[in-house]
């Protein structure tokens, strides 16, 4: 049987959120999204993304088991090829903060997955990092970064399930 919740740290995670689980991880939708957007001069590039954690609470990455740590960077290798096509991205970004002063704001491992789209605006691929920089030193996170309803992150939930291989 589904459990309902997912243990994230001290959050729960709805299971409406979660589009993937295997007998040691799972992957859910982010409630709140890294940067809600980067204003480009030819389009808004959405930051939606996904994340990618052990069931067992484990807040370092020098704590996960050989089997937690294989299983975890098999479904990001697998999974970030999905939503690449899906999302019709030409790169992602596949990142883990290690602990409170890399930036890990929730004490439990997880792998976020952010697509990301080929752009003439930048010559060099390491300007959208410090554009990324300027736009969060210029928004307040915690009050720019709105939780999205339990309804949005289902939607996007139902829509990954479609296309997700095990």
């Amino acid at each position: 049987m589904a459990v309902e919740y997912y243990d994230f740290g001290p959050y729960k995670i709805h299971h409406s959120s979660v589009f993937h689980t295997t007998d040691l991880s799972f992957a859910f939708v982010n409630l709140r999204p890294a940067v809600p957007g980067i204003l480009l001069t030819s389009h808004l590039t959405p930051l939606l993304h996904v994340l990618i954690c052990p069931k067992r609470e484990v807040k370092r990455v020098a704590d996960l088991t050989d089997d937690e740590n294989i299983e975890l960077w098999r479904i990001a290798h697998k999974l970030g090829r999905q939503l690449e096509s899906y999302h019709n991205a030409s790169s992602l970004r596949l990142a883990i903060q290690d602990g409170p002063q890399a930036g890990q704001s929730v004490p439990h491992v997880h792998i976020h997955i952010l697509p990301y789209w080929k752009n003439g605006d930048f010559e060099n691929n390491d300007e959208i990092n410090e554009k990324e920089k300027e736009l969060k030193r210029k928004v307040v996170v915690d009050i720019e970064r709105k939780d999205r309803s339990l309804e949005e992150m289902a939607q996007e939930a139902n829509e990954y399930r479609k296309f997700v291989i095990s």
